[in-house]
């Protein structure tokens, strides 16, 4: 397992008083865009992840947590969009931006850096898990947050109810053993559903969905393998019978991967999910369809997607949050 540091100088770069602007051109940040839960619960994730965490990296939680509860609702919805006038430009609901908001809390609840933080984002969480999203998306990343409280509070109800549910939202493998995925289609971040069936394995007894969860993993893991390195799906997705397009491949479809190995190889031990970790840090540092590095070594920042001609040249905030998410497993693994 290669080790390489995870860097946070864009992270920085792109994130001012309030939150992390969503895109840049190039390095620099494009703030007429504004802000998006999506990407500051992302941000929220990785930073509360890093285990020495700099001075600046801690002041930026907080405002990254200040977000996200400012964008929850009184019923536990959440809105997605803010604009640089600071008013938010959408309702409150619970699309991805709710399952994100509630991943970061839950982060933020089990590794915050003191007890009055913990505990706020406790209580956030808490209130977001009260609500069921119809997304099934939306339903696994809230079911992440879940399982870093069930990490630290085991017996905590809301979390268990919320992981479950989660759980059965994604269902059993299809019975083919060519196409076992629980969709006709893949679409994004795919393997954070089957890292939620391992997360229910490992932190709610449910042998089925551990056991579920391992071979979704293993599939997904192999069909997105060509010669060596992962070649994951693109934009747009694949579904069975569809000409597979090699382009733009998303660095966050290989974070999701690298979330999902790191918890499986954690948790069962399979050498194959140790080697699906070092695939995606592999990715981003050139191993991939084009032979292009994705990370950025002058800004620390990471380049959004891989397409035909190489690295796309913007480094946006879920791009390079996704390259910070996964190149912190190597250190970790390492550690292991």
């Amino acid at each position: 397992m290669r080790t390489v540091e995870a860097p946070f100088e864009h992270v920085l770069r792109m994130s001012d008083d309030v939150g992390i602007f969503e895109h840049a051109s190039g390095s620099t940040p494009e703030r007429h865009h504004g802000y998006c839960v999506d990407d500051v619960a992302r941000a929220l994730v990785v930073v509360e992840r890093e285990p020495r965490p700099t001075q600046a990296l801690l002041e930026v939680a907080d405002r990254y947590l200040d977000f996200v509860v400012s964008a929850q609702g009184p019923d536990g919805r959440c809105r997605n969009r803010l604009g640089l006038d600071r008013r938010w430009q959408d309702e409150p609901g619970v699309e991805d931006c709710w399952g994100r908001a509630l991943w970061a809390l839950g982060t933020a609840a089990a590794r915050g850096r003191d007890e009055p933080q913990r505990d706020r984002a406790a209580a956030r969480f808490a209130l977001g898990a009260s609500r069921r999203s119809p997304h099934l998306r939306s339903m696994v990343f809230a079911a992440l947050g879940a399982a870093e409280v069930l990490a630290v509070a085991p017996g905590d109800k809301v979390a268990r109810a919320l992981l479950a549910a989660a759980v059965r939202a994604v269902g059993r493998p299809v019975r083919d053993a060519a196409w076992p995925w629980p969709e006709p289609r893949l679409a994004y971040a795919n393997a954070a559903l089957a890292e939620v069936l391992v997360a229910a394995g490992e932190l709610l007894g449910d042998v089925r969905a551990l056991d579920d969860g391992l071979h979704l993993l293993g599939w997904l893991l192999e069909v997105q393998t060509s010669d060596g390195h992962l070649s994951v799906v693109p934009v747009g997705g694949w579904a069975r019978g569809e000409e597979r397009r090699r382009f733009d491949q998303q660095p966050i479809e290989v974070a999701a991967l690298a979330d999902a190995c790191a918890r499986a190889w954690r948790v069962a031990g399979d050498d194959r999910f140790s080697r699906g970790v070092d695939l995606a840090i592999g990715w981003f540092l050139g191993e991939n369809d084009t032979r292009c590095s994705l990370l950025d070594p002058s800004t620390g920042g990471g380049f959004d997607g891989l397409t035909p001609g190489g690295c796309n040249a913007n480094q946006g905030a879920e791009s390079t949050l996704a390259m910070v998410a996964t190149l912190q497993h190597a250190s970790d693994l390492v550690r292991r």
